[in-house]
């Protein structure tokens, strides 16, 4: 029973971190046209996750340490990966439906510099603070359980805070989103979740996993660089 109280616990904190910065996130408003209306959803979630670092200190071992170049290479590359895999079949599989390719909803409203800033960078930091520096952390002493995938031991922790991570897109369900984008974006963040989770815990370094989550978003910045050489309507 005690090896399921960080579970319990980590995953009812995380929870809650995310609901609240859902909630009230959206209150915060500094009246800046620049600023989208994701800053103060991931704000909330950045400033939450944090005080729950700091007050569990005793039982989330949060590190973080800027890595070598030469460390980050297959971080990097993995990350890249996980969005090419996911995205070929879905790809595969939308043109064969004959559906419209679906843009994700903040880049309907965002710049692709507001992208690079407020997605590539912002959201990558604040996210993986939440579900690998608090949520994995926090459930280290299961990581000696696991299983192998492709040869490599993933632990109950990289795996929970990955499916965790994944769920949490359900909430583009409010944004009105289609079932094929949505089921797109649960899968590839589930698979980049556990190439980040891996990282960070083979170097006990949350740095890993925010390099990880950049690099899976670093195609979403060129999708919306893209978008934004598209045709012009004129009104």
């Amino acid at each position: 029973m005690k090896t399921n109280k960080p579970i319990v616990y980590g995953l009812l904190i995380t929870l809650l971190i995310f609901v609240i910065a859902n909630l009230f996130g959206k209150e915060i408003n500094l009246g800046i046209d620049f600023i989208p209306y994701t800053f103060g959803t991931h704000t909330a979630m950045l400033i939450l996750s944090v005080l729950a670092i700091v007050f569990l200190r005793k039982s989330v071992k949060y590190k973080f340490s800027i890595p070598k170049f030469k460390k980050i290479l297959r971080p990097v590359l993995f990350g890249v990966l996980a969005q090419v895999v996911v995205n070929i079949p879905f790809s595969i599989i939308t043109m064969a439906l004959n559906i419209e390719v679906e843009p994700h909803p903040a880049f309907n409203v965002m710049s692709p510099f507001q992208v690079f800033i407020f997605v590539f960078i912002y959201a990558s930091i604040t996210e993986e603070l939440l579900f690998r520096g608090f949520l994995q952390n926090i459930l280290k002493p299961l990581s000696t359980k696991g299983i192998k995938i492709f040869k490599r031991f993933v632990s109950v922790p990289v795996i929970v805070s990955a499916v965790t991570f994944g769920l949490a897109h359900l909430i583009l369900i409010t944004a009105g989103v289609g079932t094929l984008f949505l089921l797109r974006v649960v899968v590839f963040t589930m698979v980049l979740g556990l190439v980040a989770g891996y990282y960070q815990e083979k170097y006990n370094n949350n740095a890993f996993a925010i390099i990880v989550h950049m690099a899976g978003n670093a195609l979403g910045v060129v999708g919306a660089l893209l978008m934004s050489f598209g045709p012009q309507t004129v009104g």
